[in-house]
């Protein structure tokens, strides 16, 4: 396998590892639902290699912090100013736009190639990390935050050369659109400072604090989520300015979380983690595996199709293909595994008070070990949670 390759092979399988292996998955779901909301993606493939860099140093050290914190690490590492193209979006009016345009040019020769001012990242800030689809900004607003971030950039190429050390996009000037920008009814100052400013009041703002804690209690309480847990999870959010372990305490000691019947589907990664966490697997089955099949099930790992993510509803993994696939998997991993673990002690070990009568009568008369731990893997209580 080639370096690149290594490299992607091996992130996945260190963030599978972590999931499997972790003591605190509460923290561990953060982690994954905070990757999932800022996206990026090895579908493109001018960010292979540095996904897993994205999670460990923009996602991970923040998770405990401020939203806004974590939203300026999240923008602001190369991971996403690549994904999103920012890394060579330059104002029109920038001194690297006016002096390209300067640059003679001999007869017949084609003029500089300048990428122009690109929304890509902008778009998708206020879209899909802050204010949400609904959020109340305009057109006018994607591309004054568009020219806010002009001149944040790093090119991998130098961030590769440099070997290792954090990816932190850098402000250079030159690119910068120069002059004032007027976004969501406030005007910012030219320079570097605007786009701290701009992510603060983006925190800030009730849209934000709206689209976040729907998002949070989707993923954790139920697809459709109760609009009292939203409610009161949207005000924790702008009283205490997206403190979120605050925000965390409000979701885990909210009566909603704790329905006595799971409603969350598990998605593929969800379910593979989960199965991986039952069997107890370790390093040697991530070895010869790295992403434990769940790409078969429809998920590529680190790789989901858009920056808005994988989706979080059970209705998105409910096809019959879907379905079908993971039948496939369970199949092949009770295979492996069925003759060495007794499927019912597992079923009641792991399942406790919601191991339905039915499911552990299907299972205590399974015809080996292998078809009782199909039939507790793909039970309904266990591909729930």
């Amino acid at each position: 396998a080639s370096p690149l390759r290594q490299t992607v092979l091996a992130d996945v399988r260190a963030r599978l590892l972590t999931a499997v292996q972790t003591t605190r998955p509460f923290n561990e779901r953060l982690a994954l639902f905070w990757a999932n909301h800022f996206t990026v993606s090895v579908a493109k493939g001018s960010v292979r290699g540095i996904a897993g860099a994205f999670e460990r140093e923009a996602i991970r050290p923040h998770i405990a912090g401020n939203f806004a914190s974590l939203l300026r690490a999240a923008v602001l590492h190369a991971g996403m100013l690549r994904y999103l193209d920012n890394d060579n979006s330059a104002g029109p009016d920038s001194a690297l736009v006016r002096r390209l345009a300067r640059r003679p040019r001999a007869e017949g020769e084609p003029g500089p190639r300048i990428t122009g001012l690109n929304e890509n990242l902008a778009r998708e800030v206020l879209e899909l990390h802050t204010l949400g689809v609904a959020g109340g900004y305009t057109q006018a607003d994607v591309t004054a935050l568009a020219q806010v971030l002009t001149g944040w950039r790093l090119p991998l190429r130098e961030w590769a050369a440099a070997g290792s050390g954090p990816a932190e996009g850098r402000f250079e000037a030159a690119w910068h659109q120069p002059g004032p920008k007027t976004l969501l009814g406030r005007t910012y100052a030219a320079g570097s400072q605007a786009l701290d400013e701009v992510l603060q009041d983006l925190t800030r703002h009730r849209a934000t604090a709206r689209f976040v804690s729907t998002k949070l209690a989707r993923h954790f309480v139920a697809d459709d989520p109760p609009p009292a847990l939203v409610a009161r999870l949207a005000a924790d959010f702008e009283r205490s300015s997206g403190d979120l372990p605050s925000l965390y305490r409000t979701l885990v000691q909210s009566p909603e979380a704790w329905a006595p019947q799971p409603c969350k589907l598990k998605s593929p990664e969800e379910f593979a983690i989960s199965s991986a966490r039952l069997l107890q697997l370790d390093e040697t089955a991530l070895a010869r595996q790295p992403d434990l099949a769940i790409g078969q099930m429809g998920q590529r790992v680190q790789g989901a199709p858009s920056p808005a993510g994988w989706p979080d509803r059970a209705e998105e993994w409910l096809g019959p293909d879907a379905l079908w696939k993971r039948v496939e998997w369970a199949t092949r991993v009770a295979a492996l595994r069925g003759r060495l673990v007794d499927a019912r002690a597992l079923a009641a070990a792991s399942l406790g008070p919601r191991l339905q009568t039915d499911t552990l009568q299907q299972i205590e008369r399974a015809a080996d070990g292998s078809q009782a731990l199909a039939l507790l893997l793909l039970s309904p209580e266990f591909q729930r949670r």
